[in-house]
Order: structure tokens, then sequence, then C-alpha cells
């Protein structure tokens, strides 16, 4: 989608951007394939709150996404390309031969009544699944599989990408977006193309209140609190950190430290991390 500009009427408006929705088909939802989705604010099961800046925003259902992309011989049509509220990606509707209909991430390119289909005689065409052993090297592909059946779990988010470089035993070498090589087991499926909605990155919010309706709260300094709350906190005007390092709320470092377990089992199969 493109991006439009704002007449700079107010404040708020001014520097704002926003979609044109040239490419949405529809505003109107699949019913059979909308989900009601309870707000949490970022509140776990015990109703305490383990993601901070979470909370209000509009109401929105969630879009039941096929992930999996496992209706393998049977040919599906684009019907339409909706927007989503839960995801930077824009979504299509599939309508599959046996009556079935699903949603998938909408890659670039993918137009209405376009054919797609998913297995191993599947074309190498954009919106088709494959197995990666499937996919020759070069090609651009997203919604990756880390463990086969389990469902896309990389490359989902709007206009990223990930390229295939090779086979190297049961393995098949992937550069990520993020820079990152990896090995991921060749029987695990992609879909070939480049995540739609490329100009996702280049939208400015404009105002706080835009960043309300998407239920991001406020996110307060810990310089200007109080030493009682925040390591960064106390003194009169405006102190420095008087720290070696910037520290959490809770007293940890919060830059330069590795968060990653070292004896995570997938740590081998990252051939180029993705920080230099």
């Amino acid at each position: 989608m493109a991006v439009k500009h704002y007449k700079a009427t107010t404040n708020g408006r001014r520097n704002m951007t926003g979609y044109d929705f040239s490419e949405i088909t529809t505003k109107t939802p699949e019913k059979s394939l909308l989900k009601s989705q309870k707000q949490r604010a970022g509140r776990n099961g015990q109703g305490k709150i383990t993601v901070r800046h979470k909370g209000g925003g509009n109401k929105r259902a969630y879009r039941v996404i096929d992930f999996k992309r496992n209706k393998d011989g049977v040919v599906g049509t684009v019907a339409t390309i909706e927007y989503d509220p839960n995801r930077s990606a824009n979504i299509a509707l599939i309508h599959y031969e046996d009556g079935i209909k699903t949603y998938i991430i909408a890659p670039k390119g993918l137009q209405v009544g376009q054919k797609i289909e998913s297995g191993e005689q599947a074309d190498i065409q954009i919106g088709n699944a494959l197995a990666l052993a499937n996919i020759p090297v070069g090609t651009m592909i997203h919604n990756i599989e880390l463990k086969p059946g389990k469902g896309g779990q990389l490359v989902r988010a709007a206009g990223t990408s990930a390229q295939v470089l090779g086979q190297e035993g049961k393995y098949t070498l992937v550069r990520l977006n993020s820079g990152e090589v990896r090995m991921i087991l060749s029987t695990c499926r992609a879909t070939v193309g480049v995540v739609g909605n490329e100009q996702h990155e280049l939208i400015n919010i404009g105002k706080a209140g835009r960043s309300r309706w998407l239920s991001k709260r406020p996110t307060v300094r810990g310089s200007v609190m109080n030493p009682n709350d925040h390591p960064h906190g106390g003194g009169e005007g405006r102190a420095p950190i008087g720290r070696p390092s910037p520290m959490t709320p809770w007293g940890k470092k919060a830059m330069g430290v590795k968060t990653r377990n070292a004896k995570k089992k997938s740590s081998k199969l990252i051939i180029r991390g993705r920080k230099k």
C-alpha cells in the first residue's frame, strides 16, 4: 500500500502519514474465520503485568491465519486482499476447490483471482508453499517453519523476506531478514515471495493518541523518576545516570548483556549471527 500524507490542519496532523489502502479489496472480513480476542493489557494468567506499557486501544477480532499451508494438491483462488489489525502485513482470503476458506499472509504482488497451491507439485511462484528442499537457491521466501508441520514462525512481518542459500545434508541454508544465516530442516515448509505492505515502516504515527488506539501506553524515562522507583532517578536538575551502564527499573544491566541461553540446542544451527 502507498503512503498518504495528511494536511497540517492541526498539530497532530502535521507530518502524520497513513495508508491509502489501495491494495485492500474489501472492508468486510470472513465471519467464519473470526475469533473474539480478550484484551489482557500485558497481564498473564495470574493478573500480573509481564509486558509493560500495554492497555486500552480499539477492540478488534482475531483473524485465523493458515500458517501451516498443508492443503496439498488442492488449488486455491485469491478472493480478497484484506487489512488485519493484528499484524503489520495484509492478509489474503483463499477459496479452495473443496470449499474450504482460509486466510494467508499476503505476499507482494499477489492479485485477486490468482491461483495458489502447496505441496511438492506446486510451481515456484508467488504465494505457493513448498518444502525448503524443493525451493531453488536464490529464491526469496517467507512464513518459514522451524519444525515440520508446526506452521510458519519466521519472516511474517510486513516487507520482510529470507533467501535460500543452498542445501547441506538434511538442512537448508537460509539468510534471514536480520542478516543471520542459519540451517533449517529441509522438510520444513516456506512460502515463495516477499511479505507485502513494505511501506509499513514509513508510517509516521503523528500523535500520542494514535499510539493509544494501538494499545500502547506512555513510557516514562527512568531519569525523571524518584530514586525509589528507578536506578536512574533522583538528583537535582538533569543528572547523569551515575552508573557504569544503563540499568532496568529492577537494577539489572539494560545494554550489552547477552540474553540468549548459551545451552540452547538451536545455537549450533546458526552459521552467522545477526550481530557483526
